[in-house]
């Protein structure tokens, strides 16, 4: 498909550093080489493509923002945020893989591990020898996780751990889980490794959506645990939660990528698809629906610009994480509905990539926050009242 240039209608790429350009463009060309050829194939076998993920590695796109003493890239967060455009461009799929690996399960580790912990799975996470996955989101719990039931007890050997996850990316692939249990109500985090009597990973069939990616069920009964296993500071809700922000930050950005995807196919099909003996491209209906989705992308490029430069001053609160990711999502999914529209018959095919986008995207849009979840977020902030009840 050539080298995608990306639309960028405020230059906003004159607002990156040289470094962070140079990070966006390696992504971009391993992306368009390495994805786009067989991304369809995956999402038609529901399979995710576990060769690239050594490939990932290497990059460095694992944990890129996570400090280098890890092994990781140690990146801005706006060229995080790049990362994260670029690899969504590819497929929702593939963005989840890296954004769970690196944005929840490092993130756990890093923020509430102990050094020993750290030092085992950070640099063997950040080459891709490891994968992790997060389990806190629960068959009856998704948008109130503080209700969870999963459970673990005190033991003379270490924890036991009941309860169930659902949802969980990466979960029958990972190496190591970091599941979310209530000890005497309060909740902390845990590491079950692959392979721990009484913890199963299911997955889950029957998708729709988010095809090329691995989404399973974590089952734990009397799963025992090494003490050491606990994730020291870990402590209360607040903790997954802060993982969450951190992983949302990636989509907000990621959602951009999916969207300039489905403008560029959009744009360079209105141009040589002909009807009534002229481009489609020329009548008006076409150009507003066009016109929208640029101002739509343009508009949740600076915005996540300027987020990334608040998380990298440290001034980036949860709820502007919020808005920016209810708003890309919402945009990018608009867009390719535009797209799927704009492109007819041709919208349904995989040739053209635009309904994968489609169909990936309704999931982006309920997970790590719902939509709603999301407003009601900036409801309270902005109100100073509750809309929780």
């Amino acid at each position: 498909m050539g080298r995608f240039k990306g639309i960028d209608y405020y230059q906003v790429e004159e607002l990156f550093s040289e470094e962070e350009i140079l990070v966006r463009d390696s992504v971009r060309a391993f992306v368009t080489d390495r994805i786009m050829p067989d991304i369809e194939r995956h999402f038609d076998e529901c399979t995710l493509p576990l060769e690239l993920v050594p490939e990932l590695g290497r990059l460095g796109l694992f944990g890129a923002n996570l400090p280098e003493e890890y092994g990781c890239a140690g990146v801005s967060n706006v060229a995080y945020g790049l990362i994260m455009q670029e690899l969504e461009r590819g497929d929702s799929g593939i963005r989840s893989f890296v954004s769970v690996q690196g944005g929840l399960a490092m993130t756990g580790i890093f923020l509430f591990g102990s050094d020993e912990q750290k030092k085992r799975w950070l640099p063997a996470m950040a080459e891709g020898r490891k994968i992790g996955c997060f389990g806190l989101t629960e068959p009856d719990h998704g948008s109130d996780p503080g209700s969870m039931v999963t459970r673990a007890e005190k033991t003379s050997a270490g924890w036991l751990l009941n309860g169930a996850k659902m949802w969980i990316t990466n979960g029958s692939l990972a190496d190591v889980s970091i599941v979310w249990a209530k000890v005497d109500g309060r909740i902390r985090g845990f590491l079950v490794e692959k392979g721990t009597k009484g913890f199963t990973p299911v997955q889950q069939k029957g998708k729709y959506s988010l095809r090329a990616s691995d989404t399973s069920e974590l089952i734990l009964e009397d799963c025992e645990i090494p003490a050491k296993n606990l994730l020291p500071l870990s402590d209360g809700l607040v903790s997954p939660l802060k993982c969450l922000t951190a992983a949302r930050y990636g989509i907000a950005w990621g959602a951009i990528g999916a969207a300039m995807d489905c403008f560029d196919r959009s744009l360079a099909y209105a141009k040589e698809r002909v009807q009534f003996n002229r481009p489609i491209g020329s009548f008006q209906l076409v150009q507003e629906k066009l016109v929208y989705m640029a101002t739509e992308i343009t508009k949740g490029q600076l915005l996540a610009h300027r987020l990334g430069r608040l998380k990298d001053e440290g001034k980036m609160t949860f709820t502007q994480v919020s808005m920016a990711k209810r708003n890309n999502v919402q945009i990018a999914l608009e867009c390719a509905r535009l797209a799927r529209d704009l492109l007819g018959a041709n919208g349904i095919t995989s040739e053209y990539h635009v309904i994968r986008h489609m169909l990936n995207l309704e999931t982006v849009k309920t997970y790590e926050g719902t939509h709603d979840i999301h407003t009601l977020i900036l409801g309270t902030d902005l109100t100073g009242l509750s809309s929780f009840h």
